[in-house]
């Protein structure tokens, strides 16, 4: 069996291109200079596959910052907006993916949402009736010859027609059947360019075809592929599929052109099943995605090889693939020196898994498969017996009743309590949690850790930065104040290090979207709270002021959908565990004083199962429990509020209401408060700030824009019901962005209510 990977990281094993396109963005190096490093990325990753023996490596899976983004760029879908600013091309791509502010123009950027269950974030494509979709870019063609020059024969790597279609916004009255001539002529075009560049292989992504498929989006499949595979020439195309099964369109898959078509057997709980029941084509060839590519656990040669018996059974053309994309782990345990050596060999990163997909190559083309060294030290390595086990955890947990999850008295009396406590003025401002997380911060952070600053005087520093933080917002004017979160390196990663059970890495970094990156932990073990963990700080914040002070807190199922989790137990078992902690820190911040609360679940429809017949019993049945087992427990008069990220809510926003927070604010300023008339609809019952302006743009929102905003909020949610705050954390800003912007967000409330009365 040959081998190959849907994708590899592109961010550089120490994120050398999340620095070099910061640096870029400040004008520090030039477009030549940022090339040059992507060039020396790419040329790594190219030479490092090569090394491992990796028989199809992948090409143009690199990408400044979006994979969608690029292809909607390659296939000349870019609003007028970006184009008629006037500025180079790849600072039209940056305008479309942050913003723009400038001597040229003053523009948003497009909309960003999760990709599929994943923290990965794309770049939302925007169709309007006058779009002509046609080849017009040549990034993959450049690519793959770049790789071919060093002598490597690449799989170019493409966002499948199908859906990049299902994953573009219709801005007109034109939908995506209106468009299957232009993109399927687009998509041929594309194949006859790589057949004459010598290309043998081309992977077209279609992780769409794992969702829930109506007949007419079968229809829309069928009609693309019909055409773009009728005059492919000589080059051979794969259909692709990760983060579930194909159950929708397996039949329809198998009956077109395609050579090879890649299913998941990870995550595709009926992948197995489908193959099984209805064969597999003769003359195709079968990508079999055994090899995790979502998470850093060692793969089980001995499942992975039952898995490969059986498709032996139904095809003998077999290539050992991935299960998805490894952009979604981190590139390489060389870079962990601090690990015990105890847990480090339990991990397989990107690097790693080349490895395994080698290893599994050596054993699968053995006669005596289980006698092979690589499968006994494997079977060795999972045989192991794990420390961290907790038995007071795990019974807490089992003696859980219903009533637990229940928070008395119901909203509607607890609203009155809490309006006649805090008094706060019609549409009340506030932020989100985080303050910007300046150069000053993250050194001292980093001395500290490196024993350089010692502990009294770091926490000294942190306390200043939270007094200056409390009298800039009392100045501002905002009306529920934050203390900016100036100790935490991450919101999940910060919680896990006061928390038994878990473990943490140096350089386990993974690209979040753009130039973002985050390092999840790693739950090890069950998970129990060790010591307090926000409230020292929440208290000496709260005591610089007579305005309220949140207490901020990430939830129960945004802590492990932000970790790497556990495969020997549930996700459930999990999710209640780190419940029980975040519960004590939330009453301990209540008996100190601390009457509004924020716990954070802004991953919450991250990982909802992508097929609807799966949310319940998969995951709503317990997510919304355990966030409601964190709060049961407080006062009618203590205000709990969440947030959450970008994500579509429409089709969860009742068990988003039944989670029974008293305020929610959303992430929905890039999708232009479309949420609004989800929550009008639905009657949505909590208080809501669906956040005025994008802070994961540079651009600083002037007080026009968001009282355009707060207009929109106010014909769909009664004005009693309406917070004003930003869109998220503040954490990725700088304080030249964050103070105008929140000066201009305090005088439009105020003229708000002003106009209200």
């Amino acid at each position: 069996m040959n081998t190959t990977i849907i994708g590899y990281p592109r961010i550089g094993n120490l994120r050398e291109l999340k620095f070099a396109s910061e640096m870029y963005f400040r004008g520090e190096i030039t477009a030549a200079d940022l090339e040059k490093t992507a060039r020396e990325i790419r040329s790594y990753n190219l030479e490092l596959q090569k090394k491992s023996g990796l028989d199809l490596i992948p090409s143009n899976d690199f990408s400044f910052y979006d994979g969608v983004l690029d292809t909607a760029f390659l296939l000349n879908a870019v609003p007028g907006r970006y184009t008629s600013l006037g500025l180079s091309k790849l600072d039209t791509y940056f305008a479309a993916a942050r913003g723009y502010q400038g001597e040229k123009g003053d523009v948003k950027a497009l909309a960003m949402k999760k990709w599929y269950n994943t923290n990965y974030h794309y770049m939302v494509p925007e169709i309007d009736d006058s779009t002509e979709i046609k080849l017009v870019g040549t990034k993959p063609f450049e690519l793959f010859a770049e790789a071919l020059e060093s002598g490597v024969r690449t799989k170019p790597v493409i966002i499948g027609a199908y859906t990049f279609l299902k994953l573009a916004r219709y801005k007109g009255n034109k939908k995506a059947a209106d468009f299957i001539s232009q993109t399927a002529a687009a998509y041929s075009e594309i194949l006859k360019k790589l057949c004459g560049l010598g290309a043998e292989w081309v992977q077209f992504d279609e992780p769409s075809l794992v969702m829930d498929m109506s007949s007419e989006d079968t229809e829309l499949f069928k009609a693309l592929y019909e055409k773009i595979l009728s005059d492919k020439g000589g080059v051979k195309v794969i259909a692709q599929t990760y983060f579930g099964d194909v159950r929708d369109c397996y039949n329809e898959l198998c009956g077109l052109g395609f050579d090879g078509i890649g299913l998941d057997f990870t995550e595709g709980k009926k992948s197995l099943e489908l193959v099984k029941k209805n064969g597999f084509p003769s003359g195709k060839t079968l990508f079999a995605g055994v090899v995790n590519g979502k998470n850093i656990w060692r793969n089980n040669y001995a499942a992975s090889l039952l898995t490969l018996t059986e498709l032996e059974k139904h095809t003998e053309d077999i290539v050992i693939n991935t299960s998805c994309s490894l952009l979604h782990v981190p590139c390489t345990l060389a870079n962990e020196t601090k690990l015990e050596e105890r847990c480090k060999k339990h991990f397989a990163y990107a690097e790693e898994k080349l490895t395994e997909l080698e290893e599994l190559k050596r054993i699968t083309a053995s006669q005596c498969p289980a006698e092979t060294e690589e499968y006994r030290r494997n079977l060795a390595l999972h045989s192991e017996p794990r420390t961290g086990g907790n038995e007071v955890v795990r019974a807490k947990v089992a003696s859980l009743t219903d009533k637990d999850f229940v928070r008395l008295p119901a909203f509607a009396e607890r609203e009155k309590i809490q309006k006649a406590r805090f008094k706060l003025p019609l549409f009340p401002t506030t932020t989100i949690g985080s303050f910007p997380q300046t150069a000053e911060v993250k050194s001292a952070r980093k001395s500290n850790r490196r024993g350089e600053l010692s502990n009294s005087d770091y926490e000294f520093f942190i306390e200043k930065k939270i007094a200056e933080c409390i009298a800039l917002q009392e100045n501002i004017g905002l009306d529920v104040l934050v203390h900016g979160e100036f100790e935490r390196n991450d919101m999940v990663e910060y919680f896990g290090e006061c928390l038994d059970g878990y473990i943490f890495t140096e350089k386990a970094w993974v690209q979040s979207y753009g130039t973002r990156c985050v390092k999840p932990p790693v739950i090890w073990g069950d998970i129990s709270r060790a010591r307090p963990m926000t409230v020292k700080w929440s208290v000496y914040a709260q005591s610089l002021t007579d305005k309220p002070v949140k207490g901020m807190l990430t939830g129960p199922v945004t802590i492990l959908n932000w970790s790497f989790p556990r495969e020997d137990i549930t996700l459930k078992e999990s999710a209640l565990q780190i419940a029980l902690a975040i519960r004590e820190e939330v009453l301990d911040l209540e008996a100190n004083g601390i009457s509004i609360i924020q716990v954070d679940e802004a991953a919450l429809r991250e990982k909802l199962p992508l097929r609807r017949s799966d949310w319940r019993e998969d995951y709503l049945d317990w997510a919304i429990p355990a966030f409601r087992y964190v709060h049961s427990g407080v006062k009618p008069e203590t205000q709990i509020h969440t947030h959450m990220c970008y994500s579509e809510f429409a089709d969860i926003i009742k068990d988003i209401d039944d989670m029974d927070a008293d305020v929610i604010t959303f992430e929905a300023s890039r999708s232009d408060l479309t949420i609004l008339d989800v929550l009008k609809e639905n009657n949505f019952r909590t208080e809501v700030g669906p956040g005025v302006y994008d802070i994961h743009s540079p651009r600083v929102p002037s007080k026009e824009e968001i009282k355009s905003a707060i207009s929109k909020m106010r014909e769909r949610i009664p004005a009693e019901k309406l917070w004003i705050n930003p869109d998220c954390g503040l954490k990725t800003r700088g304080n030249e962005e964050t103070v105008p912007s929140l000066t201009n967000l305090v005088e439009a409330a105020k003229e708000a209510r002003n106009e209200n009365c």
